[in-house]
């Protein structure tokens, strides 16, 4: 299944980790947007380049997953993810990011979304071992 990681560009390493792991198990991305990092000092027309390419990998992904804590960016493809009826697997290493207050969001409570409160280490593995179990009869 193919995948698209959204988080902050101060994460790269957090999603390399992640992206390492789910590739290890069988997973392919749609997009690496780490290979190219920050853009917003190249061009507008980078820019624009840029976007078209991290919402086409959202797109063409199969799930996404959501690194908390993320930018505005970040959750922007959240929000393209739920649009698009993707799954997504929000992850925190913070379990205060879900709980009412200032510091959650609405979407991170949508329906569509898993939320997951692990080791990052530990996230891939768990990702993939949800979607291979059965889907659930309603």
């Amino acid at each position: 299944m193919k995948f698209y990681i959204a988080t902050s560009l101060s994460r790269m390493i957090s999603h390399n980790t992640v992206r390492d792991n789910l590739i290890k198990c069988g997973h392919e991305i749609s997009y690496d947007w780490t290979v190219h990092g920050s853009v917003k000092s190249v061009s507008k027309e980078r820019l624009r380049d840029v976007a078209l390419f991290e919402l086409n990998g959202v797109s063409e992904a199969d799930f996404v997953v959501v690194l908390l804590p993320g930018g505005n960016g970040t959750h922007l493809e959240l929000g393209f993810a739920l649009a698009r009826e993707k799954r997504v697997f929000l992850h925190t290493e913070d379990s205060l990011m879900f709980e009412l207050g200032p510091q959650t969001n609405a979407f991170y409570h949508h329906p569509d979304v898993t939320r997951l409160h692990c080791p990052l280490v530990e996230l891939g593995a768990t990702v993939h071992s949800l979607l291979m179990q059965p889907a659930m009869l309603s």
